[in-house]
């Protein structure tokens, strides 16, 4: 089993920058691949960005590209996204998710872990 915490949302303006952490602890070395998705009141859960746990590779949604990065640190169990230049359409509950396999990165079935979630609004 892999656990996984959120943390770092907040209330930011527009055009205001915020990072999200996300702690992994219990079997972190079975992880293959860890995402970040959101969701919006009334909407589905939608990808973000994903990070492979041992390799280089990077994927973002095209509604953030530019603007997020996503990173890790293997040595903290740690991964992060950079969120910058926020609209107010990125206003979201932001999870944190593991898989296990080397599955497709966009896809919230190919998930086998979640986080909690953690409320990020962007407003003036």
């Amino acid at each position: 089993q892999v656990q996984l915490v959120e943390s770092g949302g907040g209330l930011v303006q527009p055009g205001g920058s915020l990072r999200l952490s996300c702690a992994a602890s219990g079997r972190t070395f079975t992880i293959y691949t860890m995402g970040w998705f959101r969701q919006a009141p009334g909407k589905e859960r939608e990808f973000v960005a994903a990070i492979t746990w041992y390799g280089r590779s990077t994927y973002y949604a095209d509604s953030v590209k530019g603007r997020f990065t996503i990173s890790r640190d293997n040595a903290k169990n740690t991964v992060y996204l950079q969120m910058n230049s926020l609209k107010a359409e990125d206003t979201a509950v932001y999870y944190c998710a593991a898989t296990e396999q080397g599955r497709p990165v966009r896809v919230t079935t190919s998930y086998d872990y979640w986080g909690q979630g953690t409320q990020v609004t962007v407003s003036s």
